[in-house]
């Protein structure tokens, strides 16, 4: 293992992340998760001679929704340990 880029090794936290910075981080990726859905469904909306691909976007967007209620309960949860 690299000690390096062991950054909490010795305990002693200096490196960890704030409620608030947690919060502001899967914020982020919960708001780019929505916007990589609604890319995907309009995509596949405008898709018209191609049912698979049509499919397949839709899968992702499926992907997308998923990590988004995933994100939304982590970030409820950091919420109430507040």
């Amino acid at each position: 293992m690299n000690h390096e880029l062991d950054y909490d090794r010795d305990h002693d936290r200096e490196d960890e992340l704030s409620k608030k910075s947690l919060e502001e981080i899967l914020r982020l990726s919960l708001d780019q998760e929505n916007k990589m859905m609604r890319t995907y469904l309009l995509t596949a909306e405008r898709i018209h001679d191609n049912e698979e691909l049509q499919t397949r976007l839709k899968n992702f967007a499926e992907g997308n929704a998923k990590r988004s209620r995933q994100l939304q309960n982590e970030l409820q949860f950091i919420q109430d340990l507040q």
